[in-house]
């Protein structure tokens, strides 16, 4: 029996439109109920992140940032990882030839240089959370979880070239999301984030399931003892986990009806008509 369950929320426990449905959120209460801890894990920053967990009414742990941040159910932080200066420093001087946009993220919020468009903006209608202005190569080395890109796909792959030219294996580089390339601290992602918080609570990743749709979501699925990646996850990430189950698309609540069925059964293995 598994003690911990992780969440990723877009794409996995929210749906298209980021709502939580009313199925997923009946069988997060059973979990709860059953005493399993209940983790969300996820890019947002905890600002977005918390308000959205505190409006479900459940006290769960929250793996933020891409397991840049770690806080307990009380909202404790329990583990920080930033860039290093001299990383974040040239990510934030270099004019890298792109069209991408580019969003820095500290514990004070999400900072980028540009207005952004109100259809980036619905993915945060349930907490609120905003960007603030400011001229970035003006901002603090120090205290910067990530920085991502926003852009059409095909132009993130030309970029990540570019970043990989630089930066070399000082940095991790991480497709969060197609549109959604990141620059993160080297081996910081949600997996090391969740084997550290595993190991605060005095359990394994073995005692661990969890969901996801994305490649930020590849170490943590990898690494726990039962993953599960959605049927609307990114391609790449099912052809790099080929032996995990893939279930239904969040827009159905395809978590919801797993776990009602892992509930009933927990000692049973995944079936394709589930």
């Amino acid at each position: 029996m598994y003690r911990l369950a992780a969440f990723d929320m877009d794409g996995t426990l929210l749906t298209p439109d980021h709502r939580v449905g009313s199925e997923t959120l009946a069988v997060l209460k059973q979990l709860v109920e059953r005493d399993m801890i209940v983790t969300f894990a996820t890019g947002r920053h905890y600002l977005d992140a918390q308000p959205i967990m505190a409006q479900l009414g459940l006290q769960g742990y929250l793996i933020t940032g891409n397991g840049t941040r770690v806080y307990d159910n009380r909202g404790q932080q329990l583990h920080a990882t930033d860039l290093p200066a001299d990383i974040a420093e040239e990510v934030l001087h270099t004019h890298w030839r792109t069209e991408a946009s580019m969003h820095v993220f500290r514990d004070e919020g999400w900072i980028t240089e540009f207005a952004v468009p109100d259809e980036m903006l619905r993915a945060h209608h349930l907490s609120g959370f905003r960007f603030q202005l400011a001229e970035l190569r003006r901002l603090p080395a120090f205290g910067n979880s990530k920085v991502c890109f926003i852009a059409p796909h095909e132009a993130l792959l030309a970029l990540q070239l570019q970043l990989q030219a630089h930066l070399g294996d000082r940095a991790d580089l991480c497709f969060s999301a197609y549109e959604c390339l990141e620059v993160l601290p080297l081996g910081c992602n949600k997996g090391t984030a969740l084997d550290m918080l595993s190991r605060h609570l005095g359990i394994t990743m073995a005692d661990c399931m969890a969901f996801g749709d994305a490649m930020n979501d590849k170490e943590m699925l990898a690494t726990v003892g039962h993953g599960v990646v959605m049927g609307n996850a990114l391609p790449q990430l099912k052809s790099l986990l080929p032996r995990l189950p893939v279930i239904g698309h969040c827009e159905q609540q395809a978590v919801a009806h797993y776990l009602q069925h892992w509930l009933r059964s927990p000692y049973l293995t995944y079936s394709p008509e589930l």
